[in-house]
């Protein structure tokens, strides 16, 4: 989310009251592949992504409805923009998630850190520093040897799907910085915005016959499915978005960005100690080059003048 002000510079001791939510973030978004993939079938995508939201959505508004109030015109259809984006991320991103393992998308999605200085510096028309293209170079080339941890095939649909997902996080994070009508909103009405266009767009999918109906969806889950769903959308969704506005306010956010760069470690690790999933020698080399080159990267552009990953 948009930053609004220069954060504060935090005391060595009591940095570590900020830096400890930040990375539980981290830890619960890196859980969240293997939660979605517990309660998700690629018949109930569509109604699962509308229950996540419907859950989340009217504590954001019941919390915001002053500054949503206060919205303009121009930021209402800014935001709601921003929302289509976000609404394609999350079908990506489950869709993805059903049909490849909760470490691979955990892994894959983090090229989203590499692909969006790229498409910035595309944009801005600038070259990225050396050592980050290699960077990125190193990143691509762990996502091709993680794909193929059982032996060199075809990368699988899910695969596909989470790579068109980090693609597509990074367009919404450049229209974030370049959409003039929110940069001055206040970022917890922007993002309820965004979830509640993201949720229009996926109750229209479920009104049109896409998979399985919420209603159908809701009434067989069982307790697991009840407690994964409200995982997602406590934890993944309410939970992680406070911490963000909560953190950035009183540290730095590349300090709160190299935190939640752990995501894909704990996405792995969930995906191997809960999920049973292997990933063979092969498949291990290339997490731990993603892993590499993602923290190589960041680095590199930590060290730019001004830079921040």
């Amino acid at each position: 989310m948009s930053t609004l002000a220069a954060p504060a510079t935090l005391a060595p001791r009591s940095a570590w009251r900020t830096d400890l939510p930040v990375l539980l973030v981290a830890v619960v978004w890196g859980a969240s592949y293997l939660a979605a993939k517990g309660i998700t079938t690629t018949h109930t995508v569509v109604a699962v992504l509308v229950l996540r939201f419907a859950v989340v959505l009217p504590a954001l508004v019941v919390t915001g409805w002053r500054s949503l109030r206060a919205l303009t015109g121009a930021q209402w259809r800014g935001a709601g923009v921003l929302g289509l984006i976000l609404g394609v991320i999350f079908l990506l991103e489950t869709y993805g998630v059903v049909h490849t393992s909760a470490t691979n998308a955990g892994l894959i999605i983090s090229l989203t850190m590499i692909f969006t200085p790229l498409a910035e510096a595309a944009v801005r028309r600038t070259r990225p520093p050396r050592a980050f293209l290699a960077a990125a170079g190193l990143s691509v080339l762990g996502v091709v040897l993680l794909t193929q941890g059982g032996g060199f095939t075809r990368p699988s649909a899910g695969d596909l799907l989470i790579l068109l997902a980090a693609l597509a996080r990074t367009v919404h994070v450049l229209a974030m910085s370049r959409v003039k009508a929110v940069r001055d909103a206040d970022s917890l009405s922007l993002t309820t915005v965004q979830l509640g266009t993201a949720l229009g767009m996926f109750a229209v999918l479920a009104a049109l016959g896409t998979g399985r109906s919420p209603w159908s969806v809701a009434v067989d889950f069982g307790a697991r499915e009840w407690a994964g769903l409200l995982f997602l959308s406590v934890f993944c969704t309410l939970f992680a978005f406070f911490v963000q506005m909560w953190a950035v306010r009183r540290t730095s956010p590349s300090r709160v960005s190299l935190l939640l760069g752990t995501e894909p470690l704990w996405a792995a690790a969930a995906g191997i100690a809960l999920g049973g999933e292997r990933l063979g020698p092969v498949g291990l080399l290339g997490g731990a080059l993603v892993l590499v080159g993602t923290g190589w990267g960041r680095g590199a552009l930590r060290e730019l003048p001004g830079g921040r990953s």
